[in-house]
């Protein structure tokens, strides 16, 4: 009986393993202070202003559980199967542990098909008249009936996953206390109250054949109450039938997540009362006690408000919030990444191909100092800036010399029409009133030009900011005198060519222009 058992529910299990269930995986996220209770929402201010390492624990749903399924008891005397069912309420501790109170009631039968000594039925008197028309032999059976209330603590085993998201699978094991409340009778005697007569049947044919003989030789009224455990015959006994027993039980079971509202399980549960008498007899040769052993089918549903609730813990991975800030960092204080760049021009070391340009020198996106005209004089050095290529190659400042045209070599030079003169403006940053060295190259070309008009006075704008406010006034002035300072002391212009003004406009810029 117990290997059928067994093999039925390992069957049923697999079964359950091969069907896809649909998995919907549960939202829970370790910042969400919603489903956080109220005592707890310091921890949880703590944890998100990075004042405290962990979260809080959020709350989480009741399970509410109904089973049934096939109840035995394993005694001295075989067992017919019985049928046990009942219902359960499970909270969790959490992620590994949880509690669980149940109720199951079962009904079970067993008949033997071997005759017995009576001194096995103790000092009850059911068995007497039986005994005594077989020369001190019965043949004893059983139907018991029992109300258990049990408390257990169970652990999950497979909800702490490393290389999965969240469990669609959960094996637990459990144990704990067990009150159970038995009603156990015996079918002694006949419908006229005679002990039962074997000498008719044949205890040396098959079993079936036995047992088939003795159901057609009882009544099936099962009359009398079953002898109790040894000198205890009275104690716990309840309208001299039912005995309240106390016991421990343990077992393991699995479960399958069909939704967050649902899953269905399949539980091996093994009680022990500790008693020789739950089936009605008890061996002279063995001291074995009886114990009851249930396989059981189990429908759970989630009880609770899903906005204020996740689901039973031992159905979410606690690694799942850790993986998950590793792969997309919402809550982690990154540190700012920190790259070197010796020369410091805005590319890192890795990328430079130019790892010693001077300080201030504008470079390309490859850390290379920039020459704008392709003249091999870098624009930090270059003082004609924009060089035509037939008027290369240049000097180590850049500058090139353009030929003559042929027809113009004994042609003197062409007086200079100051209007045309287009010149370029020098941009400053933030408060600076110092020439960068990206002005100097501006500049060196403005002062190649200038050279060529030495009949050109120039008109030096500065702009003191929307509204021209006096700070503004003042820091343009000094801009534009830094300007005219560079073209007279650093080019050699002649500082009287220059003429200054201040203006309301865009204050980062200094405009040069023909005054002519």
């Amino acid at each position: 009986m117990a290997s059928k058992k067994y093999l039925l529910l390992g069957g049923a299990m697999l079964l359950a393993a091969s069907t896809s269930f649909a998995q919907v995986t549960p939202v829970f996220d370790a910042l969400d202070s919603t489903k956080v209770p109220a005592k707890k929402q310091a921890q949880q201010n703590n944890f998100s202003n990075h004042q405290y390492d962990f979260p809080a624990k959020p709350r989480d749903m009741w399970e509410l559980g109904f089973h049934g399924g096939l109840h035995v008891i394993n005694g001295t005397i075989p067992a017919r199967p019985g049928f046990g069912g009942g219902i359960s309420l499970r909270k969790s501790l959490g992620h590994t542990f949880s509690v669980r109170a149940e109720y199951t009631g079962s009904f079970d039968k067993g008949q033997d098909y071997r005759l017995r000594p009576s001194t096995g039925a103790g000092s009850s008197t059911a068995w007497a008249a039986t005994a005594a028309r077989n020369g001190g032999f019965i043949v004893p059976n059983y139907k018991t009936a029992t109300h258990q209330l049990s408390l257990d603590l169970m652990a999950s085993l497979s909800n702490i996953l490393f290389y999965k998201a969240q469990p669609k699978v959960n094996w637990y094991v459990f144990g704990g206390y067990s009150l159970g409340l038995i009603d156990v009778d015996v079918d002694a005697r006949d419908g006229s109250g005679a002990g039962y007569d074997y000498t008719g049947i044949n205890f040396t044919g098959k079993r079936k054949d036995i047992r088939d003989q003795l159901k057609s030789l009882q009544d099936g009224d099962y009359e009398s109450n079953a002898p109790s455990q040894g000198n205890r015959a009275n104690i716990g006994r309840k309208d001299d039938n039912q005995l309240l027993r106390h016991g421990a039980d343990f077992g393991t079971g699995i479960a399958f997540r069909v939704s967050k509202r649902f899953n269905i399980g399949f539980e091996e549960k093994y009680t022990m009362y500790f008693d020789d008498y739950l089936d009605g007899y008890s061996s002279p040769f063995t001291s074995h006690k009886d114990a009851f052993s249930y396989t059981s089918v189990r429908l759970n549903f989630n009880l609770g408000n899903s906005a204020k609730r996740v689901e039973p813990l031992w159905w979410i991975n606690p690694l799942n919030y850790a993986y998950n800030e590793l792969s997309a960092p919402r809550h982690m204080k990154l540190p700012t990444p920190v790259l070197p760049d010796a020369d410091g021009d805005g590319v890192t070391d890795q990328f430079d191909r130019e790892p010693n340009t001077p300080a201030g020198a504008p470079v390309d996106i490859h850390g290379v100092a920039k020459d704008t005209d392709g003249d091999g004089v870098p624009d930090f050095k270059d003082k004609q800036l924009i060089t035509p290529t037939y008027c290369q190659p240049v000097d180590a400042d850049g500058v090139g010399k353009c030929p003559d045209p042929e027809c113009c070599k004994n042609v003197g030079p062409a007086k200079t029409n100051c209007a045309t003169l287009v010149l370029p403006s020098a941009s400053f940053k933030g408060s600076s009133t110092k020439v960068s060295a990206e002005n100097e190259a501006i500049l060196s070309s403005v002062a190649n030009t200038l050279r060529t008009a030495p009949e050109c006075n120039i008109l030096v704008t500065g702009h003191a900011g929307a509204k021209g406010k006096k700070g503004g006034v003042d820091l343009s002035s000094r801009r534009v005198d830094a300007v005219i300072d560079y073209l007279a002391d650093k080019q050699g212009i002649d500082r009287g060519r220059f003429i200054k003004q201040n203006t309301p406009g865009e204050s980062s810029t200094v405009d040069l222009a023909p005054a002519n």
